[in-house]
C-alpha cells in the first residue's frame, strides 16, 4: 500500500521570491501581490554628504556674516552712557541711571529676533533638515553674536575714555564706550535660531514613509473585501 502523492491541505505555496507566502491573493485578479522592492545597495538617502557638508557651510558663513548688521543695529539702539571729566578723573553723569542694563537688554533682543530670523529662513531654504544644518545654524549664530558684539564696540565710543576726555576738556559730557556686561546675551541668538528651527521642522518638515504600509495594504483590502 503505497502513500497517497498528494500535498497536504494547508503546505503553503511556493515563494518564487514573489510576495509573501502567507498573503492573501488580490480578489479581482487572483494573483499576488508584489513584494516591496528592496533598495540598491549604492542608493543614499538624501542628498549626499558631500552636499550636506557644502550647505552647512554656507550657512555657517552666511549666518555669521549677519552679526555685522546686529552690531550695527546695537549701536544704534542701545542706549548711551553719559560720562564727564573734571580734568582729574570721569564720573558718570548720572550715577542712578540704568542705561547699561538697557545696552545688555537691547542686544539681547535682538539677537532674539536675529534668531527666529535666521531660524526661520534655514528652514525655507531647506526643509529637510539634517544635524549638519541643525549644527551649522547653531555655529552660525554663535559667531554671528560674538562678531556683533565685536563690531559694535568697534564702531561706538573709543575705549580711550581717559584721553577722550582730556581731548574734549573739563566738564563735557561724552558717551562711554559700548560694554556687553552681560556675556550670556551672546546666547540669545542661537537659541532662539535653534528653537524656531526645530519648531518649523516638527510642523512642516517632511515626514518619513512608512516602510510597511504598501507591504500590507494588499492584505488588508483583501480581507475587507473577503
Amino acid at each position: 500500500m503505497t502513500a497517497p502523492l498528494t500535498p497536504p491541505p494547508h503546505q503553503p505555496p511556493h515563494n518564487n521570491g514573489q510576495g509573501d507566502p502567507w498573503q492573501a491573493p488580490d480578489p479581482m485578479t487572483g494573483h499576488l501581490p508584489p513584494a516591496p522592492s528592496a533598495p540598491h545597495a549604492g542608493q543614499q538617502d538624501g542628498p549626499g554628504l558631500r552636499t550636506e557638508l557644502r550647505e552647512a557651510a554656507v550657512v555657517t558663513v552666511g549666518v555669521a556674516l549677519a552679526g555685522l548688521l546686529l552690531g550695527a543695529l546695537w549701536l544704534w539702539l542701545a542706549p548711551r552712557v553719559p560720562l564727564v571729566s573734571d580734568a582729574s578723573a570721569v564720573y558718570l553723569k548720572d550715577t542712578e541711571g540704568e542705561q547699561a542694563i538697557g545696552i545688555d537688554g537691547t542686544f539681547t533682543l535682538l539677537g532674539l529676533a536675529f534668531g527666529a530670523v535666521t531660524g526661520a529662513a534655514v528652514f525655507l531654504w531647506r526643509k529637510r533638515g539634517g544635524i549638519a544644518l541643525v549644527v551649522a545654524l547653531a555655529l552660525g549664530s554663535l559667531l554671528g553674536g560674538v562678531l556683533a558684539w565685536r563690531f559694535g564696540v568697534w564702531l561706538g565710543p573709543t575705549q580711550d575714555v581717559a584721553a577722550h576726555a582730556k581731548a574734549l576738556g573739563k566738564g563735557v559730557v561724552f558717551d562711554a564706550p559700548l560694554e556687553l556686561k552681560a556675556k550670556g546675551a551672546l546666547l540669545a541668538w542661537p537659541l532662539a535660531a535653534m528653537v524656531v528651527h526645530l519648531g518649523l521642522t516638527g510642523l512642516f518638515g517632511p515626514r518619513d514613509p512608512d516602510p510597511y504600509a504598501t507591504y500590507y495594504a494588499p492584505r488588508d483590502e483583501a480581507s475587507a473585501a473577503g
